[in-house]
């Protein structure tokens, strides 16, 4: 049977109901070093049980299981999910497209955001300075594939002027980890 916080309407996990109250300062408007340590361990791996991450934070598992919904609740943390190597399931090539849009105002804008966002292809995209509007990280199978990708959904999206692709040769880093030791000081 899970118990809840008075007052939260929030189920607690078994391991975190039992405990007693520690003396751990109240949580403030900002970040402090269990947060911190937490962002670190859960980037390392998000599946640690709350036990076992308390243990590497140094808290019990009530405070422990508390800061994770407060980080979850305040947006530091937006997720979790398995990282998965895209050449084992086929998806062997990566391509960087800036794409260079018709128009830059609000609307047309927003009508090309929406049209990216609906491509499962297109695993990343940011708006850029410089020459183009965004950059994309597109993913597909072959040469072949990105191609007939390219031509028939990325140059038809709402409002693209042109593209301009350049391929990934080999990954030297990627998923890496945010850095935290600038919130420590």
């Amino acid at each position: 049977m899970a118990l809840k916080k008075p007052g939260s309407g929030k189920t607690k996990p078994p391991e975190a109901a039992a405990e007693p109250a520690e003396a751990v300062p109240p949580h403030g408007a900002g970040l402090d070093r269990y947060d911190i340590a937490i962002l670190r361990e859960l980037q390392a791996d998000a599946r640690l049980s709350n036990t076992e991450l308390a243990a590497r934070i140094g808290l019990s598992n009530a405070p422990t299981w508390r800061r994770v919904k407060w980080l979850e609740e305040q947006g530091y943390i937006t997720g979790y999910r398995a990282e998965i190597d895209r050449r084992k399931i086929g998806l062997g090539v990566l391509a960087f497209v800036r794409l260079d849009a018709e128009r830059n105002n609000s609307e047309s804008t927003r009508a090309l955001e929406d049209a990216i966002r609906a491509r499962p292809e297109v695993v990343a995209c940011h708006y850029i300075s410089g020459t183009g509007t965004f950059e994309l990280q597109v993913v597909s199978t072959d040469l072949d594939a990105f191609s007939r990708l390219a031509m028939d959904v990325l140059f038809k999206l709402p409002n693209v002027k042109d593209l301009h692709t350049s391929f990934s040769l080999g990954e030297v880093k990627a998923g890496a980890v945010l850095p935290l030791h600038h919130l420590g000081r």
